[in-house]
């Protein structure tokens, strides 16, 4: 995963990006960060497993006619 794609994934779970810097999106009153971390931690993982996806996709990985790569997917409906 490319820098930028990391930050525009940190743009996604509601931190402030400036330049390369993330700052936390929580305000003086509130400081609860878990469920911004969460959301980016679950995007990087989306992306992830989208990318081993494609990668089993194209070296023809099957071990059925459902296939490892939906697999990998589903992964991320649990």
């Amino acid at each position: 995963m490319t820098q930028d794609e990391t930050i525009e994934l940190a743009r996604q779970a509601g931190f402030f990006v400036r330049e390369d810097e993330a700052y936390s999106p929580s305000s003086q009153e509130d400081h609860e960060l878990t469920p911004y971390l969460k959301t980016f931690a679950n995007l990087i993982a989306e992306k992830e497993r989208e990318e081993c996806a494609k990668l089993a996709e194209e070296v023809g990985l099957y071990k059925n006619e459902y296939g490892i790569a939906n697999a990998i997917r589903e992964r991320g409906q649990e």
